[in-house]
């Protein structure tokens, strides 16, 4: 059976910290070398919150002590599918995760996650959630690597520098 095209993306906050994922461990993965949250695709009958715990528990180990959907993201390439993810940030009363077959999880300082390789649309990710921004949503266009759009509520966002900056 073909992976629905509905994921969860999760950035676990533990003090002033969010937990990574460095993908430096699954061979062909779209994802290799970045710095990712914690999540995956939806399996049948899941909800998104259902996803969420479940691939938290299977990537981390963690129960989540406190969740909250933050923004639905629309990804669009000429590389793969549509893909419709639902953005998360939650809480642990731990630090100790277990170790996790798609990449090296990683405490990461807030302040330290720009440094990061990153996709360009979680860069915008950040700042919207650093700003607290109630619930988004989302359009991000690829063409391969590169960020070519992004749509934010239906407005879109002239470059990504301008959003980085506004």
């Amino acid at each position: 059976m073909n992976k629905l095209p509905l994921t969860t993306l999760c950035y676990i906050e533990n003090e002033d910290s969010y937990l990574m994922m460095h993908r430096i461990k699954k061979e062909n993965d779209i994802n290799k070398d970045k710095w990712i949250g914690v999540g995956g695709h939806f399996e049948p009958g899941e909800s998104p919150d259902d996803c969420l715990r479940r691939e938290i528990l299977e990537e981390t180990g963690l129960t989540l002590t406190g969740y909250r959907l933050r923004g639905i993201i629309t990804f669009t390439t000429t590389n793969w599918p549509t893909e419709y993810m639902f953005l998360y940030t939650a809480t642990a009363d731990t630090r100790s995760v277990s170790p996790c077959s798609e990449g090296e999880l990683v405490w990461v300082p807030k302040s330290g996650i720009q440094d990061l390789n990153l996709w360009e649309g979680d860069r915008i990710f950040f700042r919207l959630l650093e700003e607290e921004r109630e619930m988004f949503s989302l359009k991000l266009t690829y063409e391969k690597d590169t960020l070519i759009s992004a749509v934010l509520d239906g407005i879109p966002l002239d470059s990504v520098k301008e959003s980085n900056h506004s």
